[in-house]
């Protein structure tokens, strides 16, 4: 099949699409043939990203959404298939790695906006494209975790995020043997350590703001050459998408 047209007719749906990994998948996935539907909170972000598809040839349609608001996050799906048709992919990619700072310090609340974010909002927008992905017998849902979700020792100040991906790993698995038999695959996809928006901010993080050395090591990657880019990246998740394969951990 040529790779150009390998989701041609399907509709892509990307969350976080508006820069970094999120928007390397989805020029891919557009590039692949796929109408691609982008989510963000920034709809100049997510203008930009239609712009480079539809100047490359593909198609795309931007959503702008808080993946926080339940009001949001519940018309997507509907405003998504009205628009552009059924979801026969879902990248569950949008999260955020705050709060920082030692555990005892963080405040509850914003440690739930973490789990909202990064558990319920993937797994809310899943249950909401699967009865779709089933009744036509094939479907791909890929949940964008870290490598953290393994190594939890890894990013000592932010327990909140290594949490909420440790979790999202066990929601992907236990989902993906529930739907094994029926067409539609499951997958986590650890995407390395990139070169995104999120790791210039957590470089730029006052040490007395997280007191625990993270920034120092994110600069120190930095510094090292050890990043890899967007694009590198969503190229490992995207070689792996046509697999019927289900309930893996794939990593970069």
């Amino acid at each position: 099949m040529d790779a150009h047209a390998e989701f041609a007719g399907r509709i892509a749906l990307v969350t976080g699409a508006g820069r970094g990994i999120g928007r390397a998948i989805a020029e891919g996935l557009a590039a692949r043939g796929a109408h691609v539907a982008i989510v963000a909170r920034s709809g100049d972000d997510l203008d930009r990203v239609v712009a480079g598809i539809v100047a490359a040839g593909g198609r795309a349609t931007a959503f702008a959404r808080d993946l926080l608001d339940d009001a949001e996050r519940d018309s997507l799906i509907d405003d998504v298939e009205a628009e552009c048709g059924r979801v026969d992919v879902l990248i569950n990619n949008a999260a955020i790695v705050d709060p920082l700072g030692r555990s005892v310090d963080v405040p509850m609340d914003a440690f739930e906006r973490a789990l909202r974010l990064n558990v319920v909002a993937p797994a809310a927008l899943s249950f909401r494209v699967l009865p779709g992905m089933v009744a036509a017998g094939w479907g791909r849902i890929v949940n964008v975790s870290s490598g953290v979700a393994v190594r939890n020792e890894a990013m000592i100040g932010a327990n909140a995020y290594t949490t909420t991906k440790a979790a999202l790993e066990a929601h992907t698995r236990n989902l993906a043997a529930e739907y094994a038999d029926s067409g539609v695959t499951i997958n986590v996809y650890r995407p390395g350590v990139v070169d995104t928006g999120m790791q210039e901010w957590l470089r730029s993080r006052p040490e007395d703001e997280v007191a625990t050395g993270l920034p120092a090591n994110f600069r120190r990657l930095h510094e090292e050459g050890a990043l890899i880019t967007p694009e590198r990246s969503a190229a490992g998740l995207l070689a792996r998408l046509s697999l019927s394969e289900t309930g893996q951990d794939w990593s970069v």
